[in-house]
C-alpha cells in the first residue's frame, strides 16, 4: 500500500459550502447513532421505505451499527452504497447516501440521507445532496440520479425539485404495513449540466476508482 487508508474509501473527501461529507469511523458511527436515536422525524411521521427509526433500544442501535458495517463488508462492483457522513462547519449533523446496482451498465445512482432535527430547515440537506450528485456526475460518469419521497415529506420533495429532478411516476410503499404513495424523482446528467451549482471539492478517488465500476 502506498499511502493512504487500507479502506480507500475513507480517504474520499466532498466539501461544498461549509460541509464535509466522509466515510464515518466506528466512533463516529456511534454518535451518528446517538444523533438519529435522539430524532429524526416527529413520532407519527415515517419518510423511510423501511421504518428503521421505529425500532426500539438496544435493537435500533444495533441495526443501525450493523447496517453500516454491512454496507463496507458487502461493498462490490455490481452493488454499492457510499454512507457518508456530514459535518457542517465542524459539527457532526447527519448522514448521505449515494449507492448503485451496475453502475458500469446502468449509469444511475440512486440517494438517501437523514438530518438530526436540530440541523433541519438551514438547506444543509439541499447541500449535501448536491455534494453526492457532484461526485456522481463530475467525476464518477453517472447519467442518471433517483430519489423518491411520500407525498406527505414536502422538504425531501422540495429538495429534488430545486436541483432540477423531474416527477417520473408514483410507487405504494408501506415502511409501517400501510400503503403509502412515494413519488418517484429522476435527474439526467444533461438536466444536472444545464444550470449552476455551488462548487464541490472531491478528493481521494484515486485509489478506489476501480470500486466504483466508473
Amino acid at each position: 500500500m502506498s499511502g493512504g487508508h487500507p479502506w480507500p474509501l475513507f480517504d474520499v473527501r466532498l466539501r461544498t459550502g461549509g460541509l464535509e461529507l466522509r466515510l464515518p469511523d466506528d466512533g463516529e458511527l456511534g454518535r451518528l447513532c446517538e444523533i438519529a436515536r435522539a430524532g429524526i422525524h416527529e413520532p407519527h411521521e415515517m419518510p423511510f421505505a423501511y421504518a428503521w427509526t421505529d425500532l426500539a433500544s438496544p435493537y435500533f442501535e444495533r441495526s443501525f451499527m450493523q447496517f453500516h458495517w454491512s454496507t463496507r463488508a458487502n461493498w462490490s462492483v455490481e452493488q454499492w452504497s457510499l454512507d457518508l457522513g456530514v459535518w457542517a462547519d465542524g459539527v457532526l449533523v447527519g448522514m448521505q447516501g449515494l449507492g448503485a446496482h451496475g453502475f458500469a451498465s446502468t449509469r444511475t445512482v440512486g440517494t438517501g440521507s437523514w438530518l438530526g432535527r436540530e440541523h433541519q430547515g438551514r438547506g444543509i440537506g439541499k447541500l449535501m445532496r448536491t455534494a453526492v450528485l457532484a461526485l456522481a456526475f463530475d467525476h464518477l460518469g453517472a447519467e442518471w440520479a433517483k430519489s423518491g419521497a411520500f407525498v406527505d415529506n414536502p422538504a425531501s420533495a422540495a429538495v429534488s425539485r430545486a436541483l432540477g429532478y423531474e416527477e417520473i411516476g408514483v410507487e405504494l410503499q408501506a415502511p409501517r404495513g400501510e400503503e403509502r404513495e412515494a413519488v418517484q424523482y429522476l435527474l439526467s446528467a444533461d438536466g444536472w449540466r444545464s444550470r449552476e451549482r455551488p462548487p464541490v471539492e472531491v478528493s481521494g478517488l484515486e485509489r478506489c476508482w476501480d470500486m466504483f465500476g466508473a
